[in-house]
């Protein structure tokens, strides 16, 4: 049994305020009662799994991180049409404006995490209790804050930078601090969490799918790698994570199969499991969304099916012949059947859906119990970091040994010698197009290289026009604004 399945909601448990259930109408949850900090190791840990609980929430993974492939061009959003989806459309169209709903999800999303982050690291120096549950806690503690901040600060840039908890006595309007800080911080919590956790190998049971060693040098490098200032770190930290145990499945389709979550390819995953006993729509739900939404529209593959995220015919030619990786990702005419069905091009506006995250009606036999993780970080990203790096530092050869890896797993031939600097840059972009594809990485490779120009530049030569340099920051939410006058907005908005 995965641990976050045992979460009991913490706002029952630490007086966090809340309106309604519907998750596009919660208030942040910024204040707390510090009389009814934990004391001893059980509470402590209850408190940590509920720091996780935010990643399983629509605002974040279950729908809004996955949207951004939507942005970036690999897909559009297609649903029922119309206004269904509007906030996803204007991101996509670049229209955005500082009431998008969409905007304000992912600017609240984290931070609920960040507060529970900040009270174990408060409280767990202090708890006399066994010293690895304390380590570990302060590990995840410390990991998760730099997740949560790493998610804000590529989408909004300047933040306010909050590492203690706030209760009635803070300052509850803080500022936006320089991004650079923002990072400072990212690095630092990283570095004491890859110190702190544990190897993957040494979680059992209920524990299974927590952060760990591996997650915080992984992301370390997604972070230096970002940054794109310190090129050898990247190369040195996928490096540590190549000797902690982890390889690539045999089969990339074990990567979106409930029966084989936390596989010896994940660093981290959002887990989601059936039967978490609340409703669909709710923050508390413990079920994955991405097989309900993405399913084919009246096609019957899946519970639910609502045709979100319709692949793009120029993401579709993306593919080189005989990649395998395309018949697990996307459906297609004349695609394998799925659960002995045949896809239609009918059931989607561009002719395509989205494979690779769909739970047969066969294994789960209503819209609302999707078990399938979310993956957020996986070897495969680590090996195509390593591949970037080495080419970066001109060892463009040594680069083609972790790319080659990747490639050969999907069925393809190695890469083509003697390339140069800037062809294999772009052939490891487009690697990690179609390798990570819809798991809400693509935008944030367009925001990265060259500043953002090479985002612009594609989004351009796809026909997205709208998109200019101020697209690559949201706006700050004017709701956010009217509440904290301090908070100043991203240029252009």
């Amino acid at each position: 049994m995965k641990f976050i399945k045992k979460i009991v909601y913490v706002s029952a448990i630490f007086a966090f305020t809340q309106c309604s259930n519907d998750f596009l109408e919660k208030a942040p949850l910024d204040t707390i009662n510090t009389s009814n900090y934990p004391t001893n190791a059980a509470e402590l840990v209850t408190l940590v799994n509920g720091a996780y609980q935010p990643l399983q929430w629509p605002k974040l993974y279950n729908m809004r991180m996955w949207t951004s492939d939507i942005m970036a061009g690999n897909s559009i959003v297609g649903a029922g049409g119309g206004s269904d989806g509007i906030e996803t459309q204007d991101n996509s169209n670049f229209v955005t404006t500082t009431d998008n709903q969409g905007v304000l999800d992912i600017w609240r999303g984290p931070w609920p995490g960040i507060l529970m982050s900040n009270m174990v690291l408060k409280v767990a120096p202090n708890l006399s209790i066994d010293e690895d549950i304390k380590n570990r806690s302060m590990g995840e503690a410390y990991f998760l804050r730099a997740h949560y901040y790493f998610i804000l600060v590529r989408y909004f840039g300047d933040l306010p930078l909050i590492t203690t908890p706030q209760s009635s006595d803070s300052d509850l309007y803080p500022e936006r601090v320089s991004k650079d800080l923002i990072y400072d911080q990212i690095i630092s919590d990283l570095e004491k969490a890859a110190e702190l956790l544990p190897n993957k190998s040494e979680y059992t049971g209920a524990n299974v799918g927590r952060a760990n060693k591996g997650a915080a040098l992984g992301e370390l490098a997604e972070v230096y790698l970002t940054l794109g200032n310190n090129w050898q770190k990247v190369v040195d930290l996928t490096t540590q994570v190549e000797g902690l145990g982890f390889s690539l499945n045999t089969n990339y389709a074990d990567n979106f199969n409930p029966s084989n979550e936390n596989s010896v390819e994940s660093l981290f995953e959002v887990q989601y499991n059936s039967n978490g006993g609340f409703s669909f729509w709710s923050n508390e739900n413990q079920a994955s969304w991405t097989s309900t939404f993405m399913g084919p529209r009246g096609s019957n593959f899946v519970g639910g099916g609502w045709g979100w995220n319709q692949p793009t015919q120029e993401f579709i030619d993306s593919y080189e012949p005989n990649d395998s990786r395309k018949d697990i990702t996307v459906l297609y005419t004349g695609c394998p059947a799925f659960d002995g069905k045949t896809y239609q091009a009918t059931y989607s506006t561009t002719g395509y859906n989205v494979r690779k995250f769909l739970v047969p009606l066969s294994a789960v036999s209503s819209y609302d119990n999707s078990p399938l993780n979310f993956p957020i970080l996986r070897f495969s990203d680590i090996l195509l970091m390593k591949s970037e790096a080495l080419n970066e530092l001109g060892q463009t050869s040594q680069a083609e040994v972790p790319l080659n890896k990747v490639r050969n797993r999907a069925g393809l031939s190695n890469i083509a010698s003697g390339l140069s600097q800037e062809e294999f840059r772009n052939a490891v972009l487009k690697e990690r197009r179609v390798e990570l594809a819809f798991e809400g990485q693509r935008w944030f490779d367009l925001i990265r290289v060259n500043k953002g120009q090479y985002g612009l530049d594609f989004l351009h030569s796809i026909g997205k026009n709208n998109a200019t340099s101020k697209h690559l920051l949201f706006p700050i939410p004017q709701i956010e604004r009217d509440r904290n006058p301090k908070l100043t907005q991203n240029p252009g908005y």
